[in-house]
């Protein structure tokens, strides 16, 4: 295991925010999370675990030890005819893992394609995309709890998973680093297609013919086109939740703005997409020295080369401010801010 002092974030984070962290470890097995976790306790310093930095934003340097986990391996534990359990280390990259399940045509993560990230951070955010979300097929999630160094398991049910969040974004924050997650995929072909972008795709093809490399190539055509390349413009993809609403607060919103996008999510709830409420507020495309919305899609907001954590900030709480004072929503961040 190797100790580097003052060692350079940027091309660690997909903001390409310019900082560093006073030390940094990458570990690359269970071996060397034990030892920097004994190497935090030797030189009284906090402790970050990094992924691939997809979903993070650094405001200023991090004063303590960044452990970015490099532990790789996918496996299948168990195959039927109708399901197979797959394990995936918490290292690999998570559209790794989609393009395996795709490639051995085990159904269910397919719509989550390119997302970018670790497979360790997506339990986490319990990441989701085009009516699927983690939580509808992990089975387990595998991990060190620090203060006593024992490993542990949890189930579904005991992951506490929620829209963009889990037990590891709040109870378990900072007290518990992913090591393994595992998931049950249905060999059944079954897709989830209601997604409005799917709709034009689907009027020209025959339904029945559909493979799930089809699917999960849609998906990656939808998102490149909508979000802009990180070697372009730094970015978080989504920077803030699709806020829920009530049935009454939508219907008072809908008297004022006939045209709201919205979708019901279950019996008195509504889902508000955070980039419409963005563009109506004027914000969509619009740019503030080194930071902006993407003139694509105004959820996204970006790093034009060297904007500063603090600058990336303060953009989003005028967007906060200003779909606050029009619509009476307040916007959560989606991404992890240090």
């Amino acid at each position: 295991m190797k100790i580097k002092e003052n060692y350079s974030l940027k091309m660690l984070n997909m903001f390409g925010v310019d900082c560093s962290a006073k030390y940094f470890i990458e570990a690359e097995k269970e071996a060397d999370i034990n030892e920097a976790l004994s190497f935090s306790k030797t030189v009284s310093k906090p402790v970050l675990f990094l992924g691939g930095g997809s979903n993070i934003l650094f405001t200023n340097d991090f004063n303590g030890i960044v452990i970015k986990i490099g532990i790789k391996g996918i496996k299948i534990l168990e195959e039927k005819n109708d399901y197979a359990i797959v394990e995936s280390c918490a290292g690999e990259l998570w559209d790794d893992l989609v393009s395996f399940c795709v490639k051995k045509e085990f159904y269910g993560i397919e719509n989550l394609s390119l997302i970018p990230g670790t497979v360790g951070a997506a339990p986490i955010q319990n990441i989701g995309a085009y009516g699927i979300e983690i939580k509808d097929v992990v089975q387990s999630v595998e991990g060190i709890l620090l203060d006593s160094n024992t490993m542990k398991v949890f189930s579904n049910t005991e992951c506490g998973f929620d829209y963009r969040d889990s037990i590891f974004k709040h109870t378990l924050k900072d007290k518990f680093v992913i090591i393994k997650i595992v998931l049950k995929l249905s060999k059944k072909k079954k897709f989830n297609l209601n997604y409005r972008a799917f709709q034009e795709f689907l009027n020209l093809v025959d339904k029945e013919k559909i493979t799930i490399k089809d699917v999960s190539e849609l998906v990656k055509e939808i998102r490149i086109g909508k979000l802009p390349d990180t070697k372009e413009f730094g970015n978080a993809g989504s920077f803030f939740k699709n806020p829920e609403i009530s049935s009454s607060e939508f219907f008072r919103l809908q008297e004022k703005y006939p045209d709201i996008v919205h979708f019901q999510v279950e019996k008195g709830k509504f889902k508000i997409p955070a980039g419409w409420l963005i563009e109506k507020s004027g914000f969509k495309g619009k740019r503030e020295g080194e930071v902006g919305t993407y003139k694509h899609q105004a959820l996204v907001i970006i790093n034009y080369g060297n904007a500063t954590g603090a600058e990336i900030i303060s953009f989003a709480e005028k967007i906060q401010e200003a779909v606050k004072n029009k619509f009476g929503i307040k916007l959560i961040p989606e991404v992890n801010i240090i």
